[in-house]
Formats: C-alpha cells, sequence, structure tokens
C-alpha cells in the first residue's frame, strides 16, 4: 500500500510541469520564460517529457514490475535537475521546482528501495 502512495506522490509532483504541454502559461508561471522566448518551445517539449514520467509513475503505482525502470527515470529527472540548478547558482526563479524536487527525494529514495528489494 505505501508503495502505491509513494509512486502516486511521484506522479503529483510531475503533474505541474506535464500540464505544461497543454496549459501554455504553466511555462510562464513555472519557469519565467515568456512565450516569445526562443527557449518557450523547449521547456514545453519538456513538459511533454515530464508527462512521460508521470505516465512511468502512476504505471508503477498499478504494476511492481514497472517500479524498477520508474525509480532510475524518476531519479534521473529529479537529481540531474537539482545537479544543474545548483550549478547555474540556485537562480531565483527555479526556488520553488528545486525545493519540491528535495522534498520529494525521500518519497523516490523510498519507493526505488522497495522496488529494486522486492
Amino acid at each position: 500500500m505505501l508503495d502505491r502512495v509513494a509512486w502516486g506522490l511521484l506522479a503529483l509532483l510531475h503533474l505541474p510541469p506535464a500540464l505544461a504541454l497543454v496549459r501554455p502559461a504553466m511555462v510562464e508561471s513555472l519557469y519565467g520564460v515568456s512565450p516569445s522566448a526562443p527557449a518557450f518551445p523547449l521547456l514545453q517539449h519538456r513538459a511533454g517529457l515530464f508527462l512521460a514520467i508521470m505516465i512511468v509513475c502512476v504505471w508503477a503505482a498499478a504494476d511492481p514490475g514497472v517500479r524498477r525502470l520508474a525509480g532510475v527515470v524518476a531519479a534521473l529527472s529529479m537529481l540531474s535537475f537539482l545537479a544543474l540548478y545548483w550549478r547555474a547558482g540556485a537562480p531565483a526563479q527555479l526556488r520553488i521546482i528545486a525545493l519540491a524536487d528535495l522534498a520529494f527525494l525521500p518519497v523516490l529514495a523510498f519507493a526505488t528501495w522497495r522496488a529494486f528489494s522486492a
């Protein structure tokens, strides 16, 4: 039961950035990038990748056979963002995203540990 809850929470973490795929205004509110910026389409594409991560996490909540892959995918996403965030000097406009990823690292660690110890 706790495994399913953990994967559900990880899916919810990835919902806001995934919504930017169908709600372009989310790109500006999440990242501070205006629709006229050259990077805007890239960030919308990134939203599609977040949708994929979210789907994998939902799938992992339902199917234990997917949990190892989901753990690797979610860890790669979250940890690479945090590393890039700090390497970029911890920009203020991305602080909330970094804090959310940091807050969910224990959930990710638990879910991934359970996936690999099953």
